[in-house]
């Protein structure tokens, strides 16, 4: 699609001012309020987009205004080499893929104006994501700093330092062209550090965890910058490593009194968060496979705790509890067709087949266009591009 398409979409959303920016609109499907899984009450919902508008809302005319492919791709958040700038420029403006995501320990997509230039060979914003948790999982470090691991900041500072720690590491994040945090994590657990969620987690106690979350939460947000709770439905007491291999959870009545706590009343995370999904078989609820590729999960995100914000699941290329058992094209299907709105890979193949895949099954009515329009609609709402 080109510019004067989005354009001319965009002026017939009345949503030009909107389309070069990043603002993310608020999450939650306007329910009243009702009891909680573990009895609670809790709090409404924030409206959604998809809830209160026509079917594609302000974002109808922009999607109309794209092909198959490019609403496909627009889906998907990508990961790139932060060594390689150009090749993240090209990736983008070759493919018009909708996100970005930035792991490892090089900068140099950072300095300079990389960043800007493959916002400039984007025809639609496009998301730029990194996982900067703190502690052992950071991406800024050394061009700013470090900050401390979620426990830390639990064992050693207030809510409220944590959220002017968060807000000050949103504002630098956001100068560097960063749009999005995989961060804080919500996971409860209180094991060793190093293990594979450890000292990333603010607390083994839900409502401890809970308070520290949205205090970090809410400094990313003041700054700009949607944060991402994660690893739904939680991977704290999981039964080892997902990135390894297919991982279980403990049975979902005893998540529901624990780990899932964290989810009850989304209404204390800012309204751009959105939620991470995790690669977890859990019992009585995802029937052996990784609630990523569970429509079963997403419905108890979406309809157990009102949840109607973008939903992205964890990484689908470098982790074995889905490598092991999917190709790449497969899983990114397979977690549309289950709910996400973003599949995300950081590695393990072209953009190229993945969508040619999304195209065919778009075609066919494996995938269905209702599908793809709810997740376009907020993929494009969270990222300002239609209003």
């Amino acid at each position: 699609m080109k510019r004067t398409v989005l354009a001319a979409a965009c002026v017939a959303a009345l949503a030009t001012a909107a389309c070069g920016g990043d603002d993310q609109a608020g999450d939650g499907d306007g329910a009243s309020p009702r009891p909680g899984p573990t009895g609670t009450q809790q709090a409404s919902p924030r409206p959604s987009p998809s809830a209160t508008q026509p079917p594609g809302g302000e974002c109808a005319s922009v999607i109309e205004g794209l092909s198959p492919r490019e609403r496909a791709a627009q889906l998907l958040v990508v990961g790139v080499e932060p060594s390689d700038p150009a090749s993240t420029v090209a990736l983008v403006r070759d493919n018009q893929v909708g996100g970005i995501f930035i792991g490892g320990n090089a900068t140099e997509v950072f300095t300079g104006d990389a960043l800007e230039q493959v916002q400039q060979a984007a025809d639609l914003p496009v998301s730029v994501a990194v996982d900067d948790e703190g502690g052992r999982v950071q991406r800024i470090d050394e061009l700013v700093g470090s900050i401390p691991s979620a426990r830390e900041m639990a064992a050693t500072m207030t809510p409220e330092q944590v959220r002017e720690l968060a807000a000050e590491r949103g504002r630098q994040l956001r100068e560097l062209g960063v749009t999005v945090d995989y961060a804080p994590v919500v996971d409860l657990t209180d094991g060793p550090a190093g293990g594979v969620i450890g000292d990333r987690s603010f607390s083994a106690d839900p409502q401890e965890a809970t308070e520290y979350a949205a205090a970090f939460a809410g400094g990313l947000s003041e700054a700009g910058v949607h944060p991402v709770i994660k690893h739904f439905p939680g991977h704290g007491r999981a039964s080892g490593d997902s990135h390894q291999g297919l991982v279980q959870t403990p049975p979902l009545e005893d998540l529901r009194q624990t780990d899932l706590v964290p989810y009850e009343d989304l209404g204390v995370y800012p309204d751009d968060t959105e939620v991470m999904v995790g690669h977890l078989a859990v019992p009585g609820l995802t029937e052996g496979q990784p609630a990523s590729l569970s429509p079963a999960a997403y419905r108890l995100l979406r309809e157990d705790y009102g949840y109607d914000g973008v939903v992205l699941t964890d990484d689908l290329g470098a982790m074995r509890a889905i490598s092991d058992n999917y190709t790449l094209d497969e899983a990114v299907l397979i977690a549309l067709k289950a709910g996400a709105d973003q599949p995300l890979w950081s590695a393990g193949g072209d953009v190229g087949p993945v969508l040619d895949r999304l195209e065919a099954a778009m075609a066919d009515g494996e995938l269905p266009q209702e599908r793809v329009n709810d997740a376009l609609t907020r993929v494009l709402t969270a990222k300002g591009a239609c209003g």
